[in-house]
This record gives structure tokens, C-alpha cells and sequence, in this order.
């Protein structure tokens, strides 16, 4: 693993949002989450958080370290399994009974669930195996709709009473985290709560890189907009228009919003993480390029405008990161009346060498 970071860092994100919707809420209808009291718009740090795995993912997604731990329908119980397997640490007693000759047929042609396989060594009998680390609420639930006989589900029941799982001793969960921080950068990155009920426990991380939500500089006014698709879903619903076959939906958008989010970044717990200097960068290189891979028509155009990185010659820091981030003004320009463009605020960032001890960095 590469040398943790050892310098403090401070930062401001700075990205605007274009006839779109940078981030519903699913509380309310999926409008554009917006602060009641004073009409500013939000982007949650989760949000934010999710375009840089989504980017780390996409364009390191085949090097070993730089895996995702909360992607896409992931099943995080099979990364803390693959984590124990890799480290060969015991997670646990299998179960195998041999399957009945009358249930046989039945076994072969089913599709079985995930940690049940079939020993088929050639002349003895063949068995049903239950790994220890499967997820018995998994099995029991596709028992319920499995096409087997009321035997068969029966004989997969008593051989999986029989697999035992293991509980890891406290070395070896600290193995399994630091194999964890290793293999995932958003381990590293973002930290993760570990400890699952049904794989075994590789612990918590605290990440160094913690992010706010993104507020809005001014409010923000969010619009419905009626849309109409050519098309209907079903020939019921065709008839019942007569063939005219129009589906009526909703859009919701900002017309135009800068948002503004702070993060902060401490070395203390890069240290127990392992988050690099190299994945520093990478972590700089998302947060400037994410929106780039992340157009869809809802989100409209966003963009990262500003990123301003304030970095401390020390650990624990030269500066209260309240000081710098107020050094940067953004404010829209007296001339304009509705911004609709970036071109629309005016940004003023500290000199470089402004601060003692800190050195003031736009990427």
C-alpha cells in the first residue's frame, strides 16, 4: 500500500446546474431538494459522493485497489466473504448431506440459490453442499418460491440447519479491514460501517475525506414541467385512447443554480484508511471530471466550475478552515438580474501565498 497523505486539506467545490435536476428529493415527488426557510437549493454529500465512485469505478475500475465497495447492485456480504477467503481465515463449518436418489432429478435441473452447490465426484453418491458463509434468510426465501417438492425443500432445510457460521476473532476482523481499505477506494476515501449480521465482520472506518451538502448561492426557483411520450404501455391503454397512444408525465428542473460544497480532508485517518497521495489525485480528478460522465436528460448540464484547494504544510492544520473558505467571495454580478450562465458571478480567491502555512491551490 502507498505512504498515507500526510498534509491537511481544506476545499470548496463549486459547480452550477443548467435546466435540470441536480438532485431529487424522493420525499417530495423527486422535486429538486430545496431549504424550505430560505429557497436555496441542496445536493446532498451522498449525492456527491456517488459521482466520485461512479467515476473511480468507470475509469479504474479494472486495477487492483481501486474496486467500489457501495456500487450498483452490489451485495456487500460477498466482499467481506471474498476479504476472509482471501486472507484464509475459517468463516465457518459447510454442511453436506448426499441427496437422496428419489430427489436426485430434482437437484439437477434446479437453479440453486447462492452458497448451495452439488458435489458431483465421480462414483460415490452426490451430495448437497451448504457453504458456512451463506445467507440463510437467502435460502429460506428461495425455498418459498423454488419448484421443488415439499421432500426437497425439507432435505435443504436439515442440511442447512447444520452449516455453522463463525464469529472472527478481533485479529482477525482488523485483517479483514485492513484488506477491505486496501481493495476499495471509497474505503479508504469515505470510510464504511462493516459490520454485517450476515457475512463476516470486518469492522468500521472512518474516512478521511468528509464532504457537506452543496448549497445553492442564491434560491432557486424549481419547475414542473408536462411532458408527453408517443407511446403507451399496454394495448388496453391503446384502445382506450382510440389509438391516439400519448403517455402524459411530469419534469422537474432548476433553470439555473451554482451550488457551492466544502470538504475537508484529514491525514490522522488517512493514516488508518491508507488514502495516498496517488488517490488524492484521483479524488481531485473526480471531483472535476464526474458531471462529465454523469449527463442523463434529467440532470440537464452541470458542470464543476471551481475547485479550490486549501493545503496546510502541517497534519493538524495552519488555518480554521471557517477563515479560508470565507477568503473566497462568489457573488452574482450587480449588472445581471437572472443569472443563467457562470459567466453570470464574479469569483475572487485568495492569493496563493495568502495565509501562513497554507497554500492556496485552484485545480
Amino acid at each position: 500500500m502507498s505512504t498515507p497523505i500526510k498534509n491537511r486539506y481544506d476545499f470548496m467545490l463549486v459547480f452550477d446546474v443548467k435546466d435540470g435536476n441536480p438532485n431529487g428529493d424522493p420525499d417530495a415527488g423527486n422535486l429538486p431538494r430545496v431549504d424550505a426557510e430560505t429557497g436555496q437549493g441542496l445536493v446532498t454529500d451522498v449525492c456527491l459522493k456517488r459521482k466520485v465512485r461512479n467515476y473511480v469505478q468507470l475509469t479504474k475500475g479494472t486495477e487492483t485497489g481501486y474496486d467500489i465497495y457501495i456500487k450498483e447492485k452490489a451485495v456487500l456480504a460477498r466482499a467481506h466473504i471474498d476479504a476472509f477467503k482471501s486472507l484464509r481465515i475459517n468463516v465457518g463449518q459447510e454442511s453436506r448431506k448426499p441427496i437422496p436418489a428419489s430427489l436426485l432429478e430434482a437437484f439437477t435441473d434446479a437453479d440453486l440459490c447462492e452458497g448451495l452447490s452439488i458435489d458431483e465426484q465421480e462414483g460415490e453418491a452426490k451430495e448437497l453442499v451448504v457453504a458456512p458463509d451463506v445467507d440463510k434468510k437467502d435460502v429460506k426465501a428461495w425455498l418459498k418460491d423454488a419448484e421443488l417438492s415439499k421432500d426437497a425443500k425439507k432435505f435443504v432445510t436439515d442440511v442447512l440447519k447444520e452449516a455453522k457460521s463463525r464469529k472472527p476473532t478481533a485479529e482477525e476482523t482488523e485483517k479483514g479491514r485492513e484488506w477491505m481499505c486496501e481493495h476499495f477506494f471509497d474505503i479508504r476515501t469515505f470510510g464504511a460501517v462493516m459490520s454485517l449480521k450476515s457475512a463476516p465482520n470486518c469492522g468500521q472506518v472512518r474516512g478521511p475525506v468528509q464532504l457537506t451538502f452543496g448549497r445553492s448561492i442564491d434560491p432557486v426557483v424549481t419547475l414542473e414541467h408536462s411532458i408527453t411520450r408517443m407511446a403507451v404501455a399496454t394495448e388496453a391503454e391503446a384502445e382506450k385512447q382510440s389509438g391516439d397512444n400519448r403517455t402524459m408525465g411530469r419534469k422537474n428542473t432548476v433553470p439555473y443554480g451554482v451550488y457551492v460544497a466544502y470538504g475537508f480532508i484529514s491525514p490522522a485517518l488517512a493514516a488508518q484508511t491508507g488514502f495516498s497521495d496517488e488517490d488524492l489525485e484521483i479524488f481531485w480528478k473526480a471531483l472535476t471530471e464526474m458531471f462529465e460522465h454523469d449527463h442523463s436528460a434529467a440532470r440537464g448540464m452541470m458542470a464543476t466550475q471551481r475547485l479550490i484547494v486549501f493545503k496546510h504544510d502541517t497534519a493538524l492544520g495552519n488555518a480554521h478552515s471557517n477563515d479560508l473558505f470565507r477568503a473566497v467571495k462568489i457573488a452574482k454580478k450587480e449588472s445581471v438580474e437572472v443569472p443563467r450562465d457562470f459567466a453570470a458571478y464574479d469569483v475572487t480567491v485568495p492569493a496563493k501565498n495568502a495565509f501562513a502555512g497554507v497554500e492556496v491551490i485552484e485545480k
